[in-house]
Formats: structure tokens, sequence, C-alpha cells
């Protein structure tokens, strides 16, 4: 990368987050978070453009990935400590408020946050998620989402996913990620800094908390009145593009762009349209 990337690690909400900063320390802050089963690196493709732009950039380990804290047991996974963890770390950097872009698990966070602290939030970029208040009314919709969304309940039962994801020393979880994407999403270098992401002490457990914590809190479909941008690949696996069009529904000030030729890895297969789009909606201005 053309910028530089120093990386520090934070204190917030009783865990420890390792995190990476890029772009001007007086910059506007931009917090992009991940899903699974990804970690700060999968924003490898946006962090130099915004920092070029002038934005102060962020980009935690979640907490259970990587080099962040892994708590024990599911309960200390749930969307609202989640969320916490990320106000705590705007609130350690020095700002009131940032831009918040997710992916997957990520977006999921930042969709609450938005929902829920508004006042934490400049706006929301939601990438290929949908927003978590409105999956009930988007399955009533489009019942086979059900299907694709199979592979949730099973990352909830306990151990057995751990086991098999390390078969192959990691190998299996490798092709998954690459065989969910397009061709040259991601090279075997990408995928060999994630297999030692996923390698680290208590990450799998830590990452499949998130899943089995879902039912320790629920969440109500609460209007979003901050604005939102959604940017979504077609063809993503998991998520049918009925649960993006009735999360807008939830947006008192939303859009939603749909990205053809690609997948739920939009921003690994198009980093140029992502940037593009996600820094014409930072840049602006508010209705």
């Amino acid at each position: 990368m053309a910028v530089d990337i120093e990386f520090t690690f934070i204190d917030t909400n009783h865990v420890t987050l390792h995190t990476a900063l890029a772009g001007p320390k007086d910059g506007e802050l931009v917090v992009l978070l991940h899903g699974f089963p990804e970690f700060w690196y999968g924003w490898r493709h946006q962090i130099e453009a915004l920092a070029e732009a002038g934005y102060r950039v962020a980009v935690p380990d979640q907490r259970g990935y990587n080099l962040s804290s892994k708590p024990e047991g599911a309960s200390l996974y749930t969307v609202d400590l989640l969320r916490d963890d990320i106000a705590g770390l705007i609130e350690q950097l020095g700002y009131q408020e940032a831009y918040w872009v997710g992916h997957d698990w990520g977006g999921a966070v930042a969709w609450y946050a938005a929902a829920t602290k508004p006042e934490l939030v400049k706006k929301l970029t939601a990438i290929n998620i949908p927003y978590p208040g409105a999956m009930g009314k988007a399955l009533l919709r489009y019942p086979p989402q059900l299907l694709k969304s199979l592979y949730m309940a099973f990352f909830q039962i306990p151990e057995f996913p751990e086991k098999l994801m390390q078969t192959d020393d990691l190998e299996q979880m490798k092709k998954g990620i690459a065989m969910t994407a397009n061709p040259g999403a991601f090279t075997e270098d990408d995928l060999d800094r994630y297999k030692t992401a996923w390698a680290q002490p208590g990450a799998l457990t830590g990452m499949l908390n998130w899943y089995r914590a879902i039912w320790h809190k629920e969440i109500r479909p609460d209007l979003v009145q901050v604005p939102v941008r959604i940017l979504w690949g077609l063809g993503d696996p998991f998520l049918h593009k009925t649960t993006a069009k009735v999360s807008l529904e939830y947006c008192a000030k939303g859009e939603l762009i749909y990205i053809d030729d690609a997948t739920h890895w939009v921003h690994h297969e198009q980093p140029d349209v992502i940037n593009r789009l996600m820094l014409e909606f930072l840049q602006q201005e508010k209705p």
C-alpha cells in the first residue's frame, strides 16, 4: 500500500482491539468493520483510498478475531457489546462520532449502532448486509432466504464447527472463502494471511461466538435516522437482494445500489467501484 499504516492496541469496553490506523490524524474518522471470517486486512483495498482522500481510517480486528481479545462465552458477543466496543474505540481515538462502514457481521454492528446510538454515526455504508431488524419481514417476502441462512444454525452448534474448520490445517476454510467469491478475488497470499489470523489461539471459537450470541439479544426493527447507503453485490450466495430491499424500508434517508458481477465479497472483487461509491456518499452534504 502507498499509505502508511500503523498498528496499535486500543482498550475499549473491557476488551483490547488490535487496530490498523491510516490517514491524517486531523481527518474525519471512518471506521471499517469486517465480517466473518475476515480481519482488518479484509479492508486493504479501501484503506488507501480513504486515507488519500483525507480521512482518518480505523480498522479494528473485532472482538474474537485475529489479535484482539477473545473473551470466553457466547454471552460476551452480543451485538450491544460489539457496538459498544466500537463506540469506545471512537472515543479513545479522540472523536465523538464517525462514518461507519461495515460488511457482513461488521455491517450488522454498524446497522445496530445507527439504529440505537445515532449520535455516534455520521453516515452508514452497509455492504452486503441487511439491517438485522428487517430480517423477519424479509423472510416473509422471500422464504427461501431461510435455506441460504442454514449455515448460521450450524455455526451455533458447540465445538463441532471449530473441529470441522480445522480440518486439513485450515485449508478447507481457505477453499470455502475462495469458492464463494469470483475468481481472483483472493490471492493465495491473501488466503495465507487469513489462515494465520484464523490460527490465533481461540480465534475460531471467538469468531463463531458472534453466531452463538444471536439469541442472546433481540433486535427491534427501529427506524434508522442517519443517512444510509447500501451497496450490494448481486451474486451473493448467502443473502438474497430482497433482504436489501426490505432494509431500505427501515431507513429515513436511505439508498440502495446493486453491483453486477459481484458476490458477497464485492469489496474485494470490485474495489474501485466500492471506493468510488463510498467516497461519493461520504462527501455528499447531508440532506
